[in-house]
């Protein structure tokens, strides 16, 4: 055998074993396979994340595509991924996109929800949208401020107790505290001291207490029978109450039309009033009965008896006796 044909032959044994390695490992891969139809998806997302071109597709865990493409909008606030799906796969258009991540430091990968899969189905070119990765360089910035207030709180909390400490735990502040409580203790026990008292009070004169108890109740049943009594005693004199006091009501007004008859001179009475000789005539008399009774006071009646006897000459009668005032004539 010539070394050229040698040389052709192993040639040609290597060209078959590397594309029979390139065929298997395009099978085995996260691509899809060359010998499989396919169709294209388009779903635009705002942040891709660490995902890379190849990453696979799985819809409820399976493999059904890899992502061929990925191109920044021109706008370059969003970006447009380009899904080779399977053929024998159906995604509609009520599927929910998501990029995720295998593991905690895998790699990502596009998943796909159906949910209730019964949307129209997404054909060759059909565009959905995708839900951005969990960020966790963000979600660690986000937790390092959080963690720093957290510190600052811990600070202001330290500081709080601290000016607890110095102002009120401090020597003078437990002192008092201490008296207080021991005042409570105090008070709580002489508290107690009365309550037993009272209680002894209430277990010697349980009897007395009763029996007053019972007298309260009965006096308030009499009283209440004889209010009932005196309701009906109302009750059935209703009309004639009614009648006094209707009496009274009408001795009051007539009173009250003498009265004013009287001032303005009306009637009998009210010409005795208005007349001026009968009001000197009263005072004449008014007068002569004040003397009258002062000479009945200061002489007796015997002594006005004898004094209508002829005085002697050395007495005269006006030191003996006051004479009234002559009766008044009309």
């Amino acid at each position: 055998m010539s070394k050229s044909r040698l040389e052709l032959k192993v040639g040609l044994f290597v060209l078959i074993g590397l594309v029979l390695l390139g065929l298997l490992l395009l099978q085995f891969s996260k691509g899809a396979s060359l010998f499989k139809p396919t169709y294209r998806i388009f779903v635009t997302v705002s942040d891709i994340g660490q995902l890379k071109r190849s990453a696979s597709v799985l819809m409820s865990g399976v493999q059904i595509g890899s992502v061929s493409e990925i191109q920044l909008n021109p706008g370059g606030t969003n970006v447009t991924m380009t899904l080779r799906i399977s053929k024998e796969f159906v995604i509609r258009d009520d599927a929910e996109f998501l990029i995720k991540q295998s593991g905690f430091l895998g790699d990502n990968y596009v998943g796909v929800n159906p949910k209730q899969n019964r949307g129209e189905p997404l054909g060759d070119g059909g565009h959905a949208f995708a839900i951005e990765p969990f960020n966790l360089q963000e979600v660690a910035r986000s937790a390092a401020g959080f963690i720093q207030r957290v510190d600052e709180a811990a600070k202001k909390l330290n500081d709080a107790i601290a000016d607890v400490r110095q102002y009120a735990l401090n020597e003078k502040t437990l002192t008092n505290l201490s008296a207080t409580v021991s005042t409570m203790r105090l008070a709580s026990e002489r508290a107690m001291t009365t309550v037993e008292d009272i209680n002894r009070l209430f277990v010697t004169n349980g009897p007395e207490v009763s029996l007053s108890v019972s007298n309260i109740a009965l006096a308030s049943s009499e009283l209440k029978q004889f209010a009932g009594t005196l309701n009906g005693i109302l009750d059935t004199n209703r009309d004639s109450i009614a009648a006094s006091v209707k009496n009274v009501e009408d001795s009051t007004v007539l009173l009250k039309q003498i009265l004013e008859d009287t001032r303005a001179g009306k009637g009998l009475a009210g010409s005795l009033l208005q007349d001026q000789h009968v009001a000197t005539n009263f005072s004449d008399i008014v007068a002569n009965l004040s003397i009258t009774s002062s000479n009945l006071n200061r002489l007796g009646l015997w002594g006005i008896l004898w004094s209508k006897k002829p005085a002697k000459r050395d007495e005269p009668i006006s030191e003996k006796l006051q004479s009234p005032k002559a009766p008044f004539r009309q």
